[in-house]
């Protein structure tokens, strides 16, 4: 790990960023981490702060030069339930933005790049338990299709080009510290804000739809650990699956129970029980194990019980 790193953060006021810059801040130090956005949040408060369209190809390297970025945490997306209201800006958002970043690396200005990918990639025809690495994908959103693509890109550029990417297939993430985004895994956080606020929650997944799910502890020890650990360790330049813990809204409704005995639950799917239908039940992710590390700290039980007690003190 060099420690002279000077990191932008690419949409950073979102659910994944909020907790990043502050994760990262604390281990590389603030004005080391650049916070970036289409608009200027909390964070400019705390450390540097810069207004970034990621489209902009030019002002996101007129930022890298002033700055000298050494790595781009790339986070800026449109999401699985919002990219299927808006396709064709979700599609250009998503991949535009990858391309403006890729280019960078290529181009030699910056070193290394992370950008995430998520479930989404896969599709209705996937093994649903314990998906593996490698299988049949075919993603039916527009955001699976540009993390898909997206996916292929980062290979690309690596093996063409010698650019450091690296990446994550994330599951849902659920922290308290910030709002989710408008992805389909949404709920199993605005359950527990409901579940202390009016003691219930009107469900947009049917009761039985098993997800993976990830604290956002873990997701963040994951992204971090992932670019620190040595290049050559980094045997898969698409994205790495990676596991926390699989629950349906009906587990864990039952698991809140036991801190908030009075919560009741009720069911109403939506569009997004669609999309939710076409996504893995549970990951494997024995090959970020195996290349380097990867250990989550949270099961269903633990995720819950924290969730709780931060949102109450919150």
């Amino acid at each position: 790990m060099r420690t002279s790193e000077k990191i932008l953060v690419i949409g950073s006021s979102g659910q994944i960023g909020t907790e990043l810059v502050q994760n990262l801040r604390n281990i590389y130090g603030i004005d080391s981490v650049i916070a970036s956005d289409l608009k200027v949040s909390e964070q400019a408060k705390e450390g540097p702060f810069e207004i970034i369209d990621v489209m902009n190809a030019q002002a996101i390297f007129d930022i890298v030069n002033r700055h000298k970025i050494t790595q781009i945490y790339l986070l800026a997306a449109l999401l699985s339930a919002t990219a299927e209201k808006m396709p064709k800006f979700g599609w250009d958002l998503n991949m535009q933005g990858l391309f403006n970043v890729l280019d960078l690396a290529k181009e030699k200005h910056i070193q290394q790049i992370y950008w995430p990918s998520s479930i989404a990639v896969f599709g209705p025809n996937t093994p649903k338990i314990n998906t593996p690495q490698y299988t049949i994908m075919e993603p039916s959103t527009v955001y699976g299709i540009s993390k898909q693509a997206g996916e292929r890109w980062c290979e690309y550029y690596f093996n063409k080009y010698g650019v450091d990417v690296r990446s994550l297939r994330y599951p849902g993430l659920i922290g308290w510290k910030s709002a989710p985004g408008g992805g389909t895994t949404d709920y199993a956080v605005h359950i527990f804000h409901e579940a202390l606020k009016s003691g219930s929650y009107e469900c947009f997944l049917s009761e039985n739809t098993t997800l993976p799910m990830m604290h956002m502890e873990d997701a963040i020890k994951a992204t971090i650990g992932i670019m620190q650990v040595d290049s050559e360790k980094v045997k898969i330049r698409s994205s790495y699956n990676i596991a926390g813990c699989s629950f349906s809204p009906k587990e864990i409704a039952q698991e809140i129970k036991k801190h908030v005995p009075n919560f009741s639950i009720s069911y109403n799917p939506d569009n997004r029980q669609q999309i939710a239908d076409s996504w893995p039940k549970s990951i494997d992710d024995t090959h970020a194990q195996k290349d380097w590390g990867w250990q989550k700290k949270y099961d269903l039980q633990k995720l819950v019980s924290d969730m709780i007690k931060n949102l109450k003190k919150d």
